[in-house]
């Protein structure tokens, strides 16, 4: 198995340079704010271990929300943060390997994009320099999910492609006639599982095996898996008086910030709504970027930080095959914390409608979304951390839609294609290879292509 990784890399602008960057991005869409695939600048769909990537520029925009705070008086004045261009990979294999890739075969490209930030030095032209630039400025993930681990952009053209050549050789009537025959079904399959046979023998299918998985991926895993429950358990056993005794002050503490903490959920504005609606449902899956401040204080940065961890564990061991709690259509999502974990950057990439993508939240894991985000300023009040919140739908959605940022390039290695789809295709390649399929299951089959 080949497992899937990513990678964020954040680098504030040089003074007057948005305008031109800017310039430079649109310039690499087929459309708004789907990228050109091939585009000379980063030819995203040259590199086949790139499930998707977009580059986005965020700003200092809502860091104002803090002024709302209670405390705002009392606090020293907030530097005003720098705009920064953030380049955001999901791929096949380590993240290190990919954006060493990505600087090998379009380090020109990298050039002309990140040449606008600061402290870039354009004479620094080894592929070592270039990559230690971007390395240095790489944040990691906080907490990171994968729809189905294992499954590799190649795996996904070679069971799309596997699916349509299997489709356009069904025999004319195949529904009808043949399958009314005693075991017409298991028939018509072994038929099928010659021919792709014979196909992939003379290079006109190919269908790769998997691959082993990395050892030192597997032992980082089995450790992450034991050490954090672990050490939890640990803590508890030996701090379990003082923990007793602290949690009726820290059930305190936490209410009374919910019941002071002001609510900050005005209708978007109507020229933002309008940009990031006509970046939307350009493909069946949708992208989706969000930042915001997080609520001062150690109380709000302590829990989040446990909370990111208990997510991020969720992520790397239970949610590894489809689901998202209950949430089926995410490919890819990541939380990112940035300068000194004062804002949290979300991205996602999911199937469907933007409403449909908020309206599942919604109605399946508010908990799960009030439990994270309702430690980011301005979050529709909630109570006991996962009451209220995301439930109050005619404030949750006005939020999100404030806090979600344009994303002015987006690449998707396979257009087209749901997890549905990925998922059916991937059950039609178990299938063929089966020659154990009774009847019933043959028919199930064939249903699928």
């Amino acid at each position: 198995m080949t497992p899937q990784d990513h990678c964020t890399v954040v680098a504030p602008l040089a003074a007057g340079r948005e305008a031109a960057l800017r310039a430079l991005l649109d310039g690499m869409n087929r459309e708004p704010g789907l990228a050109d695939p091939a585009h000379p600048v980063l030819p995203f769909g040259a590199f086949g271990q790139i499930h998707f990537a977009r580059l986005v520029l965020i700003d200092d925009a809502l860091q104002a929300d803090l002024d709302a705070l209670p405390d705002a008086r009392t606090r020293p004045p907030r530097p005003r943060l720098p705009t920064a261009l953030v380049l955001m990979i999901d791929c096949d294999g380590p993240a290190r390997d990919c954006l060493a890739d990505l600087v090998a075969r379009a380090g020109d490209g990298l050039r002309q994009l990140f040449g606008h930030c600061a402290g870039f030095d354009p004479q620094g032209d080894a592929p070592a320099d270039l990559l230690a630039w971007l390395l240095a400025r790489a944040r990691p993930a906080q907490a990171a999910y994968v729809n189905t681990l294992g499954r590799t952009v190649q795996q996904v053209h070679e069971e799309q492609a596997l699916q349509a050549w299997l489709s356009a050789r069904l025999p004319s009537g195949s529904r009808t006639e043949p399958l009314a025959a005693p075991d017409g079904a298991r028939r018509l399959h072994a038929a099928l599982q010659a021919r792709a046979r014979a196909a992939v023998q003379a290079g006109e299918l190919r269908l790769t095996p998997e691959a082993p998985t990395p050892l030192a991926w597997q032992l980082r895993r089995w450790l992450h898996l034991l050490a954090v429950p672990a050490i939890g358990l640990l803590l508890g056993v030996l701090l379990w008086p003082l923990l007793l005794l602290a949690l009726p002050v820290l059930l305190w503490l936490l209410r009374q910030r919910e019941q002071a903490d002001p609510e900050i959920c005005p209708r978007p504005d109507p020229g933002l709504l309008r940009t990031l609606q006509a970046l939307e449902d350009r493909d069946v899956t949708n992208q989706y970027t969000a930042i915001g401040p997080v609520k001062p204080g150690r109380f709000r940065g302590w829990l989040l930080a446990a909370l990111l961890l208990a997510i991020d564990y969720s992520c790397r061991h239970l949610y590894t095959r489809g689901y998202l709690a209950r949430v089926q259509t995410i490919h890819f999502a990541r939380w990112v914390c940035l300068d000194a974990r004062s804002r949290v950057l979300f991205i996602s990439n999911y199937d469907g409608s933007h409403q449909g993508y908020m309206d599942d939240f919604i109605n399946k894991v508010a908990w799960g979304l009030n439990l994270v985000f309702s430690n980011g300023v301005g979050w529709p009040r909630t109570r006991w951390l996962v009451l209220g919140g995301a439930r109050r739908e005619h404030r949750f959605k006005p939020y999100q839609r404030r806090h979600q940022v344009p994303t002015q390039v987006w690449f998707k290695a396979y257009p087209g294609l749901s997890l549905v789809d990925l998922a059916r295709h991937q059950r039609i390649r178990d299938g063929l290879a089966r020659t154990d399929l009774t009847e019933a299951e043959a028919l199930a089959w064939l249903k699928l292509l």
